[in-house]
């Protein structure tokens, strides 16, 4: 439960972050924008360091499934567009795969 809070906490950083410079490069906010994009972005980061998995690529690819879903929740609540059938069921073979680099029975390292 502590690594899919890491995660879902962690892409909402990241989407927020990325946002910040795209809004300040693409959208013409203020250059303000960057210094809490920065600090989301810096957040982000150090969540991923509390998905509890043996290694870093493991985190990140498992993390990586539950970003897509973010990105589509972004997507309707900031952005005002609704994701089709097509978004979610994407979405939902991503969850299904980043739950399975997470949970499955790892072999150790060696």
């Amino acid at each position: 439960m502590k690594s899919l809070l890491a995660s879902v906490g962690a892409a909402f950083l990241e989407i927020a972050g990325c946002f910040a410079v795209w809004s300040w490069m693409r959208l013409g906010a203020s250059a303000w924008w960057l210094l809490p994009g920065g600090v989301a972005l810096a957040l982000f980061a150090w969540l991923l360091t509390r998905i509890e998995v043996d290694a870093a690529g493991r985190a990140y690819a498992a993390y990586g499934g539950v970003y897509i879903a973010a990105t589509l929740v972004w997507l309707w609540l900031v952005e005002g567009t609704r994701p089709d059938r097509w978004d979610l069921t994407g979405a939902a073979v991503c969850l299904l795969g980043a739950g399975i680099i997470l949970f499955a029975p790892h072999r150790t390292p060696g």
